[in-house]
């Protein structure tokens, strides 16, 4: 490999071996000290490239596209605080376990703790929030640094994937000269012949990983099968989960083992899809598993996160049933600390396994199943009557999974949106991908993150957010033009934190308008304007739902503003959930 400069020769060396392990997209933040880095990347022709101009939008988008694809989406900015603009998006896909590689650049050592323009101490800048994390050596045109940087490449994006997925950080100090401009005798002109390995690399990568899924225990498997086949009410959940995770098949033959119904969070990956057909699929439990009465299950196969239903994990965590939780990583995704057994294994696997040793034979009666089968119509009967009856947020995330195309990429923001998509998106047989950040829970890059999945997949796109999580990362339009991403933005104004009506301090005011509800009065019309983007406010369900249509119909991305009551849309959800408990509670 022939290099005018050694920052540029470690530039074309790093980002080749990247390529050659798999990386086939990059979100590069503009900068001066990564210019070898984005100069490299914009070369090569097996990576697309992505420019978003804010750090903090740029990381984000980079998420979102590998929660949507499962593969490492690297991540390059310049040094200093650009790279701290990385960290919650860092934070985000350690959490929820979605492959990202950061790259950052850096000053050469002899500039830290000196004083230098724009040099901070970027070493472990994340902390144990990577699963990995490497200071890159200097440039050099050695055989064994370039065999030792070409390894690094490799090693970090397999520590992206496998059992545990995540971020990786690799810190790169480069000296100038930055851009390829000719340096003469920096780079031997005989590099290829007397460094063949580190300059050329290998025929693929220039190191295979190969890494396997963590397979059930046999005893373990015939102790859990026999206690499902001892259940005369059995339960499986399915928390937020990524896509592939979970395989579809395997759950099919666990329920059609069991004849179990399925609790599919909306995240989950299964509440939406070919399960619907064939077998219950639940998403109205948030209500009726409140009802006075309903009996505990005997066992509860649980996989994915902590669902998002607080309804559910605390009926989990108050039922007096065997719990077992099965999570491939190693980390305990269970916060009310009640589960009686753990299984370190690959999800699927695990449903094949016990599927097999069931094989044919029901765990049990009629009842249960139809008990929840009757609840669920309950359910939907009385929220569906509902949104004819009053206007209000649940209604807009009820009407947005119903009409959603099939197949669509659908994002939803975190705050009232996902709980709302949770008690209202009624379950159907539609390919839809049900996104969120669920890691760590902010709403901070939920715009750059949705735009990021929209842009690995030729799906259309809808996102749904919250008035204050559209202004946190309203930088993140950009990212439609610039990256060429369409969507359809659907934008629940309630004028502020519409969540913390849940929250016993709304019964303190002051403080509560204006330190937690903390109402804007933004008029968010001329940011469509100033991203080029189509924009249509309404305020009633038959405004929405024309509206939301005509974008799914129309090119281009809208912005619909669906405006709100933040505090009447709490207490009509409120009253669905005591009308569906009641109905449920006077059934049964």
């Amino acid at each position: 490999m022939n290099a005018p400069n050694r920052a540029t020769l470690w530039g074309r060396t790093l980002v080749d071996e990247l390529a050659a392990s798999g990386v086939q997209a990059v979100v590069i933040a503009p900068g001066s000290r990564s210019t070898p880095l984005t100069v490299a990347f914009d070369e090569h022709p097996d990576i697309e490239t992505f420019s978003v101009l804010d750090e903090r939008s740029a990381a984000f988008f980079a998420l979102g596209r590998g929660r949507r694809t499962g593969e490492p989406t690297a991540v390059v900015c310049t040094s200093g605080t650009a790279a701290a603009n990385y960290h919650p998006a860092v934070i985000e896909a350690s959490q929820s376990r979605v492959p990202l590689l950061v790259l950052t650049a850096d000053r050469p050592a002899e500039l830290s703790d000196s004083g230098a323009n724009q040099t901070v101490d970027q070493q472990q800048l994340y902390g144990d929030a990577v699963r990995w994390y490497r200071q890159l050596p200097e440039p050099a045109p050695e055989a064994r640094r370039l065999r030792s940087l070409r390894v690094a490449a490799d090693r970090a994006v397999a520590k992206t994937t496998g059992a545990n997925p995540g971020p990786v950080h690799l810190n790169v100090p480069v000296a100038k000269p930055l851009e390829p401009t000719e340096k003469p005798g920096d780079v031997p002109d005989s590099l290829s012949e007397t460094a063949p390995l580190g300059a050329e690399g290998r025929d693929g990568p220039f190191v295979r990983t190969s890494s396997g899924r963590l397979s059930p225990d046999d005893a373990a498997m015939d102790d859990i099968a026999g206690a499902l086949a001892a259940a005369e009410r059995g339960l499986i959940v399915a928390g937020p989960l990524n896509p592939g995770v979970c395989d579809h098949a395997a759950v099919a033959d666990l329920l059609d083992a069991t004849g179990w119904p399925l609790l599919a969070d909306p995240l989950s990956g299964l509440r939406y899809g070919p399960l619907v057909d064939d077998h219950l699929v639940c998403g109205g439990y948030d209500s009726y598993l409140a009802a006075e009465g309903w009996p505990d299950p005997d066992v509860v196969l649980r996989v994915g996160a902590s669902p998002t239903s607080k309804v559910l994990r605390q009926f989990l965590r108050d039922a007096d049933a065997r719990q077992v939780v099965v999570d491939p990583a190693g980390d305990w995704p269970e916060a009310e600390f009640t589960a009686t057994d753990y299984v370190e294994a690959d999800p699927g696997a695990v449903a094949t396994e016990l599927a097999s040793r069931l094989d044919g034979r029901p765990t049990f009666g009629g009842d249960w199943r139809d008990r929840f089968g009757r609840a669920e119509s309950t359910h939907w009967e009385t929220v569906g009557a509902g949104a004819d009856e009053q206007f209000f947020e649940g209604a807009v995330l009820a009407e947005v999974l119903a009409e959603a195309p099939d197949p669509a990429t659908v994002f939803v923001s975190n705050s009232m949106p996902v709980r709302d998509c949770d008690r209202f998106g009624r379950p159907r047989t539609a390919d839809l991908t049900v996104l969120g950040n669920r890691g760590a829970s902010g709403i901070d890059g939920i715009t750059s993150s949705a735009l990021g999945a929209g842009s690995a997949t030729d799906d259309p796109l809808v996102l749904v957010t919250g008035d204050l999580a559209y202004y946190h990362d309203m930088n993140g339009l950009l990212s439609v033009a610039r990256c060429g991403v369409d969507a359809t933005i659907v934008l629940i104004n309630n004028d502020g934190g519409g969540i913390f009506h849940l929250l016993p301090i709304e019964s303190f005011d002051p403080p509560f308008t204006d330190q937690f509800v903390t109402p804007h009065g933004l008029d968010f019309g001329p940011s469509a304007d100033m991203y080029g983007l189509e924009f249509r406010r309404v305020a009633d369900a038959a405004g929405f739902a024309d509206a939301y249509r005509e974008s799914l119909a129309s090119d281009g991305t809208q912005v619909i503003e669906a405006r709100t009551d933040g505090e009447a849309s709490h207490r009509f959800r409120e009253s669905l959930h005591e009308r569906v408990r009641e109905r449920v509670s006077d059934e049964f």
